[in-house]
Parts: structure tokens; C-alpha cells; sequence
């Protein structure tokens, strides 16, 4: 950290956002942000290139997603910090996160001082939950027994949002350096997991868990 400052990585495919992230946090003394990235692939270059103190990470970019990406830069550094600050509302998003190595996962929808306030309690490696997501996870855990999302791994977790969003096999291979096969091999085990026999039954299940919102539904 320069000058008791703390030093921020903001990863966000929209530019737009980015730029309001900035200027939000940088209205603050005690942070500044270092540097940006677009999507997975620089946000690791970013973060190798900076080491910031914390990485303010979304989940939903082009390609290896943010999940992904936090596995790749915790691997290359265990202690790093990451804060999530996603669209997603849902408890399988979260838990994913949290798995993959993120020390705090807000909404989008959160009001902006808690931003503020979720990296510094990140950069002080506090689990950090918003409101939203801390009830649902309290409410996750008393419904029923059909099979949950926390049951795959962060990279069957990738694998299943690229597959939910129509890539191919060969798209998902390439996005993550595999085989076709090694790729064939993740989605069967995928829907072995989550009890399904189908790809059609794989989307249903998802729009259970909220990770696909039905065409005529309201989005924010």
C-alpha cells in the first residue's frame, strides 16, 4: 500500500462502470484505484502487473468469467484479496465466489457508501456479505433437498454459465484452454451432480436457482 492508501483493481467488461467505480472510490482519501480490466485474461495480467491490495471483481464478463478469475489470481497469490460486486442476487453465485477465494460478494444494487465500506473491510480481509445475499443464504439453507448449485466446483460452475449462455463445446474449450472432450467430460459430470438427464432439464434447474431469468419475467 503507497502512502496508507488502499490500492484497487476494478474488473468490469463495461467501460461505463468502470468509470463510475472510479470516480466513486477515488472520491475517497484513503483509496485509489491502480488499474482496470476489461474481462478474465487481463484482469490476471492486471493484477500480476499491480498488485493491488484489493480487486474489485463482476462475474458475468465475455468469456472465462469472474469466478474463474478469481480462481486463476488466488492460485498465483493466496493471500489476495477480492471483493465481488455483482448483478447476481442469487445464494449459487455467492457460494461460488466465496469457494473460488473472494473475502465479499455485494449486489449492484446496494447502495454505493457500501461499496465504500466493503473494501476496506475486504482490504482488512473480513468476510463481507451485503444484506441481500446474507438472507438468502440464511433462506437457502431451510428449503428443500433437491440438488444445489454448491455441489460443482468453481470451474464446473464456469463451464455450466457458458453453457446455459449457448456456447458450444468448442467455445468453452477454447475460453478455458481444454479439449472438447475434457469440456464433454465436465458437462456430463455437471448434470450428474445436479440430477438432470437433459440440457433442457439443465436450463430449468438453473432458472430454478435463478441463473436464468424466463424470457417474459421483469428485469431490473
Amino acid at each position: 500500500m503507497t502512502a496508507n492508501r488502499i490500492r484497487v483493481l476494478v474488473v468490469d467488461d463495461h467501460a461505463v462502470v468502470r468509470e463510475g467505480y472510479r470516480r466513486l472510490l477515488e472520491k475517497q482519501s484513503d483509496i485509489e484505484v491502480v488499474a482496470e480490466a476489461g474481462e478474465a485474461a487481463s484482469a490476471y495480467l492486471q493484477f500480476r502487473a499491480t498488485t493491488p491490495d484489493v480487486v474489485i471483481m463482476d462475474i458475468s464478463m465475455p468469456g472465462r468469467g469472474g469466478i474463474d478469475a478469481i480462481r486463476q489470481i488466488r492460485q498465483a497469490d493466496p493471500d489476495a484479496r477480492i471483493l465481488v460486486f455483482s448483478m447476481h442476487a442469487t445464494v449459487s453465485y455467492a457460494v461460488q465466489a466465496i469457494r473460488a477465494g473472494a473475502r465479499g460478494y455485494i449486489t449492484k444494487s446496494s447502495a454505493s457508501d457500501l461499496m465504500v465500506d466493503a473494501v476496506r473491510n475486504v482490504f482488512r480481509n473480513k468476510l463481507t456479505l451485503c444484506a441481500e445475499i446474507s438472507e438468502a443464504l440464511a433462506t437457502s439453507r431451510l428449503e428443500g433437498h433437491e440438488p444445489s448449485l454448491d455441489e460443482l466446483s468453481p470451474r464446473e460452475f464456469e463451464v455450466l454459465r457458458m453453457i446455459i449462455d449457448a456456447k458450444s463445446t468448442e467455445e468453452i474449450a477454447a475460453a478455458f484452454n481444454l479439449t472438447p472432450k475434457t469440456v464433454a467430460n465436465y458437462h456430463y459430470a455437471i448434470k450428474s451432480k445436479l440430477g438432470v438427464s437433459s440440457d433442457i432439464d439443465l436450463v430449468y434447474f438453473c432458472m430454478r436457482h435463478g441463473m436464468v431469468t424466463p424470457l417474459d419475467a421483469p428485469i431490473a
